[in-house]
C-alpha cells in the first residue's frame, strides 16, 4: 500500500509540473526556431548543467516570458544548449 501512496504522489508531482515544461518547450520553440524533441533537450541540457531541477528551468523560462528575470547563469546556458543541439 505505502508504494501506491508514494506512485501516486510522484505521478501528482509529474502532472502538476507538465504545463509549465509544456510551454516552456513552447517558448523555446518559437525562439530557438526549433521542433520539440530540440526544445526537450535544451530543457534537459539546461537543468544538467546548471544542476537545476528541469520543472524549476521550465518556470524560470516562463517566468522570463512575463516580466520575471531568468538568472544569468540559467540564461547562458538555454543559449548555449540551443546552439550546441543539433536542429530537428
Amino acid at each position: 500500500m505505502e508504494e501506491l501512496r508514494r506512485e501516486n504522489a510522484q505521478l501528482r508531482q509529474v502532472l502538476t509540473g507538465r504545463p509549465v515544461v509544456d510551454q516552456a518547450r513552447g517558448i523555446l520553440m518559437a525562439v530557438g526556431a526549433c521542433g520539440p524533441e530540440r526544445a526537450w533537450e535544451v530543457l534537459v541540457s539546461a537543468s544538467q548543467r546548471t544542476n537545476i531541477k528541469l520543472r524549476r528551468v521550465a518556470e524560470l523560462v516562463v517566468a522570463g516570458t512575463t516580466g520575471g528575470q531568468v538568472p544569468r547563469p540559467v540564461a547562458a546556458q538555454l543559449r548555449r544548449s540551443l546552439e550546441r543541439l543539433p536542429h530537428t
